[in-house]
């Protein structure tokens, strides 16, 4: 990690040129480093002048100015990073930004490293190490959903509820060590069927945040949905028709899409990602083998499979043996041409598969109730009501190693074993909840996650 104590300088917006741009800095000589360099059009001292105040003037190197700018103040702790902070709006030629950033950096400060801005809130208190990870996943979000996850967990929600855990956890702990403090006094401070019942609701309120991580992770990334059926049953028609554009070639001649086309689509604010796949058969053209290998792949993958055949070859039969092909994952079965039946036989066969989607992806009739479809089939109403969803794999596998230690502290003490071994699998448990929060870091830990992030931020 590098020198905390050091005053760093990064923009905060993304490069290229703009109408502005905007320049931080944070730290000890942030004030003083910024005073020196600038001339306010009121003639008043930058260095007397109030926290959270904005002023109006120019840049100056050496007698020649380089822009007009407009400077924010936050006196340190109250600011984004806890520190002295100085904002610097400027325009947004990249000429004007790499020079009044070379002048700073010649004045003594250095280029902040990617995340150093969280990193120093996390560090000085402003949040917890979830809130942290939350501002990048806020600054990649890319649908209502994504931001509205990203939204709560920057705020605190998440890690009120794993802090709410440890402390529960943490009280039994704080007990159980007492006990060993008078072990050779025979008593017992830390009820142990109130343990167990204090376990179990952990374990219980962990499996599901554990079990919202596949939907909370799809809905950061993007819900993959592959759509697969025989040749030529309409399923580039149906991404044409879902994009409303000419995203894929359709044909008349069978097999005409040999690789997977893949595109997505905002639904409902959620993310969709649609695979349009090679049609499924028997053939000799090796080719179009490897097209419907990646087919093959492409359902293994997806969250959510939609088995296209026209509206005429679906039976009550075929329908339940689609529904037992495709038993481990969700779907949504879709009969497509319904323009080509006649009301009567359309009817007819509605009744022997009320809950496959009737479409014309030709003329696009149904693909509105589709859409709908696709949300509840994923639950993504009951989904977004949640407090909570489980969206950071740092996180799923910290949550999964505090369910193995809780298990063990239950295992200890069914079997009735002294409380120095609970004590220990208590302070796993305990650990690797802190992990999440950032009660417990190492500087490994904080250098992997706030790599990840942008300059300036």
């Amino acid at each position: 990690m590098q020198n905390i104590q050091d005053t760093i300088v990064a923009f905060a917006t993304p490069p290229g040129t703009g109408a502005i741009a905007v320049l931080r800095l944070s730290g000890k000589k942030a004030w003083q480093t910024a005073a020196t360099y600038f001339k306010a059009v009121s003639g008043k001292n930058l260095l007397e002048q109030e926290s959270h105040t904005i002023h109006l003037g120019h840049i100056v190197r050496d007698g020649q100015t380089l822009d007009q700018v407009l400077i924010s103040l936050f006196k340190g702790p109250r600011s984004y990073t806890g520190e002295d902070v100085v904002e610097i709006n400027c325009h947004g030629s990249q000429y004007i930004q790499q020079e009044i950033l070379q002048l700073f950096i010649t004045a003594g400060l250095r280029l902040a490293s990617p995340g150093e801005f969280t990193l120093r809130a996390f560090l000085n208190g402003k949040m917890a190490l979830d809130q942290a990870e939350a501002v990048a996943d806020l600054i990649a979000s890319d649908s209502e959903a994504s931001h509205r996850i990203a939204m709560e967990q920057m705020r605190g929600g998440f890690s009120a509820d794993i802090k709410q855990l440890r402390e529960q956890l943490l009280n039994f702990a704080s007990l159980i060590e007492l006990e060993l403090d008078f072990s050779g006094e025979d008593v017992e401070f830390a009820d142990r069927e109130q343990l167990l019942g204090l376990l179990d609701a952990l374990t219980q309120r962990i499996k599901g945040l554990l079990d919202s991580f596949a939907m909370g992770n799809a809905i950061k990334a993007g819900i993959p949905v592959a759509i697969v059926g025989a040749p030529n049953v309409g399923k580039s028609t149906l991404l044409n028709a879902l994009l409303q554009e000419e995203r894929a070639i359709v044909s008349n001649i069978p097999g005409t899409t040999r690789d997977t086309i893949e595109d997505e689509l905002i639904i409902g604010g959620i993310r969709f990602r649609f695979i349009d796949t090679a049609g499924i058969r028997e053939t000799a053209d090796s080719i179009e083998r490897i097209g419907i290998e990646k087919t093959q792949a492409s359902i293994e993958k997806a969250q959510l499979v939609l088995y296209m055949l026209e509206a005429a070859d679906l039976s009550k039969e075929r329908y339940n043996d689609i529904q037992k092909d495709f038993a481990n994952r969700p779907l949504v079965v879709l009969a497509n041409k319904m323009e080509t039946l006649s009301t009567e036989a359309l009817e007819k066969i509605r009744t022997e598969a009320p809950e496959a989607f009737f479409i014309s992806a030709k003329t696009q009739q149904g693909i509105e109730e589709l859409k709908s479809g696709l949300l509840e089939k994923m639950k993504l109403g009951e989904l977004q009501s949640e407090d909570n969803l489980l969206t950071n794999s740092r996180h799923f596998e910290a949550l999964q190693k505090t369910l193995g230690a809780i298990d063990e502290v239950k295992t200890a003490v069914h079997e009735e074993l002294p409380g120095d071994l609970l004590a220990i699998d208590l302070r796993q448990a305990l650990h690797h909840l802190g992990e999440i929060t950032g009660s417990v870091t190492t500087d490994d830990l904080l250098g992997n996650i706030f790599s990840n992030f942008c300059i300036g931020k």
